[in-house]
């Protein structure tokens, strides 16, 4: 931790899950935050986040979970983001910076455009490249962001002082931080992590409408474990997210279905010379971006 990293009183916690309860531990661990107050939208959610020592206050509303801070954190279905912003909209003040964990960007932003207006600088859109396929407070794990990339994703009226805070806050997480538009991230994200959620959501119902699915899965190595892990993830979070995104992944659908066309396509034709190009060329990519990633960062 720095001298300039900032520490907050009260974090307001708006969604006591695991994105949002594996904040408030990382800040306290961090010794960033005096004291946290959390509302989920299910009591039994906020009571057993009390209970874990996630958050220390349990707040009747959204409202008054921010009722006191100076730092927010919005964890909640994406679709859920605009309402969320309305309920705390009364006590959001300039010195109150607010952020988000949503996977998709664009719409958040709308939402704080539309909602907070004149407030909207204090705003500073954040999805933290982590997460697990269980979700709920118990899973909440102080550990979760370390060594994690976060995009931020700032918009022209945004705030220097909060951007700069944001930075900070994440980086005395252990976090890798960048920042990109809201398009640009959309774009990339519907690439790299909605489509590999949406093949593998289609892999798993492609498979198991099928008569010999017991038997098919029964055979499965860990192949098939790695590449279907992700079908695991909750239902109403991913609901949310390939729809809220849905432009960009279409897109992304159609250069995979062209894609699947030509290794299709030349399979259809007997063509081993057409069919291990095609590979050849998917396998050089993978292991130019594997190197990639393990490149020491700066």
């Amino acid at each position: 931790m720095t001298a300039a990293t900032p520490k907050f009183e009260q974090l307001g916690l708006i969604g006591c899950g695991l994105m949002g309860g594996s904040f408030a531990l990382a800040l306290k661990k961090a010794g960033l935050v005096k004291r946290v107050v959390g509302y989920s939208k299910s009591p039994s959610t906020t009571e057993r986040a009390r209970q874990m020592g996630v958050i220390d206050v349990e707040a009747p509303s959204a409202l008054l979970a921010v009722s006191g801070a100076d730092l927010v954190l919005l964890a909640v279905p994406v679709a859920a983001t605009e309402a969320s912003f309305k309920a705390i909209r009364h006590l959001v003040s300039r010195k109150t910076l607010v952020m988000d964990v949503g996977s998709t960007k664009r719409v958040v932003v709308d939402a704080a455009r539309r909602v907070l207006r004149d407030q909207v600088g204090v705003f500073v859109p954040a999805h933290p490249i982590t997460g697990k396929e269980v979700a709920g407070v118990e899973h909440a794990d102080p550990d979760l962001y370390a060594g994690r990339q976060v995009i931020l994703t700032p918009i022209e009226r945004t705030l220097t002082e909060h951007l700069d805070r944001a930075v900070q806050v994440w980086t005395a997480l252990g976090c890798h931080v960048k920042q990109m538009s809201p398009e640009a991230h959309d774009a990339a994200y519907a690439a790299v992590s909605h489509l590999p959620h949406l093949i593998a959501f289609a892999l798993m119902n492609g498979i198991t409408t099928q008569e010999q699915a017991a038997e098919f899965l029964s055979l499965a190595g860990p192949g098939f474990r790695d590449f279907s892990r992700i079908a695991a993830s909750d239902p109403s979070v991913w609901r949310d997210i390939l729809i809220s995104n849905r432009e960009e992944l279409l897109t992304q659908s159609r250069h995979f279905l062209r894609a699947l066309h030509q290794l299709e396509t030349a399979m259809n034709n007997g063509d081993p010379d057409a069919l291990e190009s095609l590979i050849e060329q998917a396998s050089e990519a993978r292991a130019h971006w594997r190197m990639s990633a393990l490149k020491p960062r700066g």
